[in-house]
């Protein structure tokens, strides 16, 4: 059943953001990728994973909708801080969080600066750590509002979209002042700050045609971080994903989710004897 979504706004340290919100159950939130908003992308991953359980949260970014706060200055902490603020009002303390290309930057410094808040860390279609100039430059382009359009479409076919996906979905949807702060805001945090994403559990979600991770990179993650890291590949998805295979990356979240969920309760089954998470006991 299709969950209704309903709109809050969450207020503190100096920012207001619009958050939407449908479903019930453990929180997950979505941050979204390079200069745009948590709308129309994600609406269909939303509303599968809000009916599987989830309570989803999609805070817009600085800039975008009614979401304010200081755009210049800032660091990934100080956005990590505003999802923060999302958790402790809307998700009772504690969620999964879901980082969507740039967002994934984001998400891991969440989990860095407040693992009590973070149940687990979702990072779908992040980049490696060698992404070849001309594809760095995509978001760029696409996102110069100016640009001829045949530029952007140039663009998002090369950076965004898996062969014979229509580039055209992407065209509208960007906000050039939110890019320009997150653009600036990754300069002023080392990768060192965050790259460990704390120690949450780790879900890897790769399209198979993502230019800012090339498949020799595929296995960077998990040498990095060891068991933690889950990883799943989508096929036929490239950068933008979420607009590409909407339900196949619902179904990989479930999935891992419902599987930590299994993990918990045979350890702790393990440690009671074996009588059971939800055995009455006299």
């Amino acid at each position: 059943m299709r969950q209704t979504r309903h709109s809050y706004r969450v207020e503190g340290n100096d920012v207001s953001l619009d958050v939407y919100v449908e479903g019930d159950g453990p929180g997950l939130v979505v941050l979204p990728s390079y200069g745009r908003g948590v709308g129309e992308d994600y609406d269909s991953f939303a509303a599968k994973v809000s009916a599987a359980g989830f309570k989803v949260l999609r805070p817009e970014p600085r800039g975008i909708a009614g979401s304010k706060g200081k755009m210049n200055g800032i660091s990934l902490h100080d956005q990590a801080d505003d999802v923060a603020l999302v958790i402790r009002q809307l998700s009772d303390g504690r969620a999964f969080v879901l980082g969507h290309a740039f967002g994934h930057g984001v998400a891991k410094t969440v989990a860095a600066d407040h693992p009590a808040l973070v149940s687990g860390v979702i990072l779908a279609a992040a980049q490696c750590s060698a992404v070849p100039p001309e594809i760095s430059q995509t978001p760029h382009l696409a996102c110069n509002l100016s640009a001829p359009t045949e530029e952007r479409l140039a663009a998002l076919r090369k950076g965004f979209l898996a062969p014979d996906h229509d580039a055209s979905i992407w065209l509208d949807g960007w906000y050039p002042e939110t890019m320009r702060m997150q653009v600036s805001s990754v300069s002023r945090t080392s990768v060192n700050e965050f790259l460990a994403a704390g120690t949450a559990p780790l879900l890897e979600i790769i399209p198979d045609s993502d230019p800012f991770k090339p498949r020799e990179y595929w296995g960077e993650l998990r040498q990095q971080l060891g068991s933690r890291v889950s990883t799943v590949v989508v096929s036929d998805a490239s950068h933008a994903l979420f607009s590409e295979q909407p339900e196949r990356v619902a179904v990989a979240v479930v999935e891992w989710w419902r599987g930590l969920i299994s993990s918990v309760v045979a350890a702790h089954a393990a440690t009671n004897d074996n009588e059971g998470l939800f055995e009455k006991r006299s």
